[in-house]
């Protein structure tokens, strides 16, 4: 059996992130190698990340990044906000934007599968190191890749993130005042979440059949029981309406001057520019949205510890 040197754990805690008794055991177990010792390592967290896959990870983070006009947005979750906060997942979640950037893959899968940064690991491969490393499981949920003129926000540290694509001539994209007006659209997402950009992009399926439960909910109410048929259709049409104004973000009231829409908005800036500027599309993702977290009975878990 090789004998084991401090100095060889500490090689191989700075190379890989795990703890001085670990590194220890691998190099035991790989008779002092250190790349086998790496690859011990590697397979326990093979293991470990196999371990926690039925855990449920709700908490993490949203990061953004952009890199010669290409804007990446990714959520990378975690089973506690403790772990979020740590300073190598952060890095890790910085490195897979800028992976994501540089090898533009189509899906999660795809990502994956892709080269980690400048390493010979997957994306895959380090993901369940970095299990292995923190003890929680994590997992990239979803990302997106931006293309153009863009303006990104993120709310609460990462608990929210959004991408803003704007089409802008020069007169309006180079006036010292846009940076500050597309800042403002990206707030208005952050703080008013909308499905549909403007009406023309509202699927005609989901007009009708919001029509259908406003023309039953004004059909059933006993004040209307006389009205004629073209009336009850206007009021309906007038609701419909509504419906754009609190769906649809051009449609908005503008957050900072709830007077004007945000389309009104947009055309009032690039009218100051002296330019053109139209919203093509945005991007929002918030932290666990969706994600059923599991209810924790501390008292059961208490119990249990005690064998009571």
């Amino acid at each position: 059996m090789a004998t084991i040197a401090a100095k060889d754990v500490a090689e191989l805690r700075k190379k890989t992130g795990c703890g001085m008794m670990e590194c220890k055991k691998a190099l035991v177990e790989a008779d002092g190698n250190m790349d086998e010792a790496i690859k011990v390592l590697r397979e326990r967290g093979l293991a470990v990340a196999a371990k926690k896959a039925d855990r449920i990870a709700a908490d993490g983070i949203v990061d953004i990044m952009t890199i010669d006009g290409v804007t990446a947005m990714i959520e990378v979750n975690s089973e506690t906000d403790f772990v979020a906060k740590n300073a190598s997942f952060q890095e890790y979640v910085k490195n897979l934007l800028q992976t994501i950037i540089t090898t533009k893959p189509a899906d999660v899968a795809a990502l994956m599968a892709s080269k980690y940064l400048d390493t010979d690991m997957t994306v895959d491969d380090k993901m369940k190191e970095m299990i292995f490393q923190i003890g929680e499981k994590m997992e990239i949920r979803r990302f997106v890749i931006v293309e153009g003129l863009t303006s990104t926000y993120i709310h609460g540290k990462g608990s929210i993130g959004v991408i803003i694509k704007f089409t802008a001539d020069d007169a309006a994209a180079n006036n010292a005042g846009f940076a500050e007006f597309a800042k403002n659209i990206a707030l208005q997402v952050g703080a008013y979440p909308v499905a549909y950009l403007n009406k023309e992009s509202v699927p005609a399926s989901v007009i009708d059949e919001e029509k259908a439960i406003l023309m039953a909910q004004i059909k059933n109410d006993p004040s209307n029981a006389k009205k004629p048929e073209q009336i009850i259709e206007k009021m309906v049409t007038g609701r419909i309406g509504k419906f754009y104004d609190n769906n649809c973000l051009c449609e908005q009231a503008y957050v900072k001057d709830d007077s004007m829409k945000v389309s009104q908005y947009v055309a009032a800036a690039a009218k100051e520019f002296g330019g053109a500027i139209t919203i093509d599309g945005f991007w929002r993702f918030e932290k666990g949205e969706g994600i059923q977290k599991r209810e924790e009975n501390f008292a059961e878990e208490i119990a249990k510890l005690t064998n009571k």
